[in-house]
């Protein structure tokens, strides 16, 4: 289930950069491609890259890299001044190594620990540097600022009559524990995921390389740490509430009337109105989701995700549907962390701007909305207005089951 569930979303958020990768070679024996790039004269500079190569790689166009790859520089250059230096060059050391063909002695028995230079990762950089960066910001940027927008047009949602002055048991300790486990952990989460994310980007201006490097370290540890509070608090909160949230007909009243805070009149819910049940799942599956691609990241030798998910694409003919190569497999410990990479902060990003909206809603969004995480302890009206239904059960389930008649003698 949560691997078919891993396809799908993979499917609508991967589509960019898969487009833009064609197709990934094979980690091992990845034999040279035949060029279809026109036989370029190189007699100029003697058997290395001219002008007219470089511009061809900018442009995305083929180039013929077989000059590059079969030549071991044994022979001095036609042009002596850009003949090989002898020991001061290492070139042909490093063109092995550009093309996994180095004879590199590793202390680790796996594959992968002879690559040192990933020539075909630029696009995951490209991608997480560009577009990652572009439109999460501008995601969460945008969320608050909506939110902003209709706090100055609705206002606080209050207490209509204002308060009873008499309370009724929200949530219990353990569901308050669970909750705020999971919420601090993620918010911590968060912000060390942003430092990781743009830091580079901004923090070496504003306060210098140092404070960058510390800050990273430390964030580095807190979020490998505190991912497993996270991971907790999100099982606990499934198995206590996911019952309470399963849909029923009154999310359809619920929906009908904007949840009484479009409008005015506020429809009868359970202990869990429609709103809340759609921050619940997405809380659930974008957590559970997000937690599995950490985890890949965190043990990227034992749980690689992405390579069975590509098979199943492809089984599926996934890639017809959408007019792309077929999804690239065989992948390499290094290109699984990559994708995982990338999958861990989108989800992670639209989880932020969900949680943003939730802590909206419970603090300035409604009156009375923070009392039930807050002390566990909701005021009657509150509960009268927004969960009627689920109050009622509660005063019955207080008074007790009716005593019987007593027959008449």
């Amino acid at each position: 289930m949560l691997r078919h569930l891993m396809a799908v979303l993979c499917l609508v958020l991967f589509t960019a950069p898969l487009a833009a990768q064609e197709a990934q070679t094979e980690f091992e024996a990845r034999p040279p491609v035949e060029s279809t790039a026109p036989p370029v004269d190189r007699t100029a500079t003697g058997g290395a890259q001219t002008l007219e190569d470089i511009l061809r790689r900018q442009r995305g166009l083929p180039v013929d890299d077989s000059f590059r790859r079969g030549n071991d520089l044994d022979e001095p250059a036609a042009v002596p001044q850009l003949g090989p230096l002898g020991g001061a060059s290492d070139s042909d050391f490093w063109r092995a190594l550009r093309y996994n063909e180095a004879n590199v002695n590793v202390s680790t028995a796996h594959p992968a620990g002879g690559v040192l230079v990933q020539d075909n990762g630029m696009w995951w950089l490209e991608l997480r540097e560009g577009p990652l960066r572009i439109y999460g910001g501008w995601l969460l940027l945008g969320t608050i600022g909506l939110l902003a927008v209709f706090f100055l047009l609705r206002g606080t949602v209050r207490i209509e009559g204002g308060k009873a002055g008499r309370t009724v048991t929200r949530f219990k300790a353990i569901e308050r524990f669970a909750h705020w486990m999971m919420a601090g952990s993620f918010l911590l989460l968060a912000f060390t995921g942003l430092f990781t994310l743009f830091g580079r980007k901004y923090f070496i201006g504003w306060f210098g390389l140092e404070f960058n490097s510390q800050l990273l370290i430390a964030s580095k540890f807190i979020h490998n740490n505190v991912a497993w509070a996270f991971m907790l608090g999100l099982l606990m909160v499934f198995v206590m509430w996911v019952w309470h949230n399963l849909p029923d007909r009154t999310d359809l009243t619920w929906f009908r009337y904007g949840g009484g805070i479009i409008g005015k009149k506020h429809p009868p819910a359970k202990k869990f109105n429609a709103g809340q049940k759609i921050v619940f799942w997405s809380v659930i599956l974008f957590g559970a989701s997000v937690s599995v691609s950490g985890l890949s990241l965190l043990f990227p030798f034992e749980l690689p995700l992405f390579d069975a998910t590509f098979r199943h694409l492809n089984d599926w003919g996934v890639y017809d549907w959408v007019g792309l190569q077929p999804f690239p497999t065989a992948l390499s410990p290094q290109e699984e962390m990559q994708y995982a990479q990338l999958w861990h902060a989108i989800v992670g990003f639209v989880l932020m701007a969900v949680i943003i909206g939730h802590i909206y809603i419970g603090t300035l969004g409604m009156e009375g909305a923070y009392d039930a995480m807050g002390s566990g302890q909701v005021d009657e009206n509150w509960a009268e207005q927004h969960h009627s239904l689920w109050l009622d059960k509660v005063k019955e389930r207080e008074a007790g089951p009716e005593t019987p008649a007593q027959p008449a003698e």
